[in-house]
């Protein structure tokens, strides 16, 4: 019998979504929940946002692709982000939107969401000649 994997991930969606976008490409966000579902046996990936109704489309998709949405601000550099040796890995969106604090703390823990264009990168599909997708 496999043995459940514990893990989490704490994703700050706006700085991701922000930091993406200036690197100039989009995010598949059902492609990145299943990269750390495959990469990292992430349990359960928790998002943090802003809420706005306008963008309630986007919060069913997400929650559909299997990320929990946390509606207020609560990450923040932590000291000990390291607790009792818990922490896999970082994942910040880019090496130009990492604070050095963050690159400090985590070490050779981080990696960079930037660096997975070619895996996570959403390309819209082009419906077929007769119309259909």
């Amino acid at each position: 019998m496999k043995k459940k994997s514990n893990n989490y991930a704490f994703i700050d969606g706006q700085n991701l979504y922000l930091a993406i976008q200036e690197l100039g490409w989009k995010l598949d966000y059902k492609k990145f929940r299943i990269y750390l579902r495959e990469k990292y046996a992430i349990e359960k990936a928790y998002m943090f946002m802003g809420f706005l109704p306008a963008n309630q489309e986007l919060y069913n998709f997400l929650q559909t692709v299997g990320f929990v949405l946390i509606f207020k601000p609560v990450l923040e550099n932590d000291k000990n982000l390291d607790i009792n040796n818990k922490l896999l890995k970082v994942l910040a969106p880019s090496t130009h939107n990492c604070s050095s604090l963050l690159t400090k703390i985590a070490g050779n823990k981080i990696s960079f969401v930037s660096d997975l264009r070619k895996k996570l990168e959403y390309i819209k599909k082009e419906p077929h000649k007769d119309g259909t997708s």
